[in-house]
C-alpha cells in the first residue's frame, strides 16, 4: 500500500504523517496516527488507526495525578502541575519536588526515580560545573513520584512499594484511567521511570484529556486549573509544550516519550497523536498541524503565530535552514 509500512508487534500499519524535506527534496518520512475530537466528544477526523492499543508514556501523567487527587492528595496548584510533569529539572522544578516530599514528611531518599541529569541544557550544565551528578530528584518524572509518595502517606499506605502494580495506589489509578479513557487497560507495562504504564488508544487518550479540560468542578477541574496556571511546571521554561499552552487560552496538554502528545480545550475539542518511530522532533509539528486542521488557530484569543512556531522544525545544512519537517495529512 503506497504511503504505508508494516508496523512492529504492538503497532498496526501506520500511514505517513510527516515528510522530512531537504533542499526541496523529500528525504524521509515519519509514520503514525492522530485523532481529533469534536466539541461533543465525537471523532471529528483521524489518520491511521486511532483505536489501536498504544502506550501513551508521560501523556498519562495528568490522569495519574487525577487519580491521586481523588485519593486525597491536596497540593497547591503549582505543585499539582508538577505532579503532572515531565519537568526540565530547572531549579524551581527541583525545589517543587522537595516541597512535595517535605509536605509528606519525606525526603529525596524515598524517591524511586532512576538517577538522571536535568533535561534542560542550562540546568544540566549548571550541575556539571558544580561537580554534581545524576540524581533521582532531577529525573523528569520526580514530580509524579513525589506526588505518589505523598498520596501513600495521606492514605497510610506503604511507601516502599508504591511502584508495584498491585499497590492500592496503582490499582486505583488503573480504575480512574479506564474510566476517563473509556477503554479497558489491556497492558500494564513499566515506564522509563519505573512506575506502571497503562495502555489505551489515541481516541481514549483524547477522551480522557477532554474530560479534564471541560470539567467545571471536582478533581478534574483541579488538574485542569493547575496545568493552565503553571504550564512551565508541566514541562519547562523553554519547552514547546509550555509555548503551546500559553498560546491557546484554557488549553491543557502533555507530551510523552515515543512522540506521544495530547491536547484538549475547554470547549471539548481534543487531539492526540503518536508516531511509531518515536521521534521527538516531529511531535510538535504534528500537533500544531492537527490543531490548525481542527480550526483552533482561528479562535478568538489564540496566538496562531505562536502555535505555528511550536511546529516549525527546520532541517539544517551547514548550520543554516535548508528545509523543514512538514505535516503530510
Amino acid at each position: 500500500m503506497a504511503g504505508y509500512r508494516l508496523g512492529v508487534p504492538g503497532l498496526s500499519a501506520a500511514p505517513v504523517v510527516a515528510e522530512i524535506v531537504r533542499s526541496g527534496f523529500v528525504e524521509g518520512h515519519h509514520y503514525g496516527s492522530l485523532v481529533a475530537l469534536e466539541r461533543d466528544g465525537s471523532v471529528a477526523w483521524s489518520v491511521g488507526d486511532a483505536d489501536a492499543t498504544m502506550l501513551p508514556r508521560s501523556c498519562n501523567k495528568p490522569i495519574q495525578a487525577l487519580a491521586m487527587v481523588r485519593l486525597g492528595l491536596d497540593l497547591p496548584d503549582d505543585l499539582l502541575a508538577l505532579a503532572c510533569a515531565s519537568h526540565s529539572g530547572e531549579p524551581f522544578h527541583v525545589d517543587g519536588v522537595r516541597r512535595i516530599l517535605a509536605g509528606a514528611g519525606l525526603d529525596e531518599s524515598a524517591l524511586q526515580t532512576p538517577a538522571d541529569w536535568p533535561l534542560d541544557d542550562e540546568a544540566r550544565e549548571t550541575v556539571l560545573r558544580a561537580g554534581g551528578s545524576r540524581e533521582p530528584v532531577t529525573m523528569n518524572c520526580s514530580g509524579k513520584h513525589a506526588a505518589m509518595l505523598a498520596t501513600c502517606v495521606v492514605n497510610g499506605w506503604d511507601t516502599a512499594t508504591y511502584r508495584d502494580p498491585s499497590h492500592p495506589l496503582q490499582v486505583a489509578t488503573v480504575a480512574t484511567f479506564a474510566e476517563l479513557t473509556g477503554v479497558p487497560v489491556e497492558v500494564v507495562a513499566t515506564d522509563g521511570c519505573g512506575a506502571p504504564l497503562l495502555s489505551t488508544s489515541l481516541t481514549g487518550l483524547a477522551r480522557a484529556f477532554r474530560a479534564i479540560a471541560v470539567a467545571e468542578d471536582g478533581p478534574e477541574r483541579r488538574i485542569a486549573d493547575a496545568v493552565r496556571a503553571h504550564p512551565e511546571m508541566v514541562s519547562g521554561s523553554t519547552r514547546d509544550e509550555r509555548a503551546l499552552l500559553t498560546a491557546i487560552p484554557g488549553a491543557i496538554g502533555k507530551a510523552g516519550a515515543e512522540s506521544c502528545y495530547a491536547v484538549a480545550l475547554p470547549d471539548g475539542r481534543a487531539c492526540a497523536l503518536k508516531t511509531d518511530d518515536g521521534a521527538a522532533r516531529v511531535r510538535p509539528v504534528l500537533m500544531a498541524a492537527a490543531l490548525e486542521r481542527s480550526g483552533v488557530l482561528d479562535d478568538a484569543g489564540v496566538d496562531a503565530d505562536a502555535v505555528r512556531a511550536t511546529g516549525d522544525v527546520p532541517v539544517l545544512g551547514h548550520g543554516e535552514r535548508v528545509g523543514e519537517i512538514r505535516a503530510a495529512f
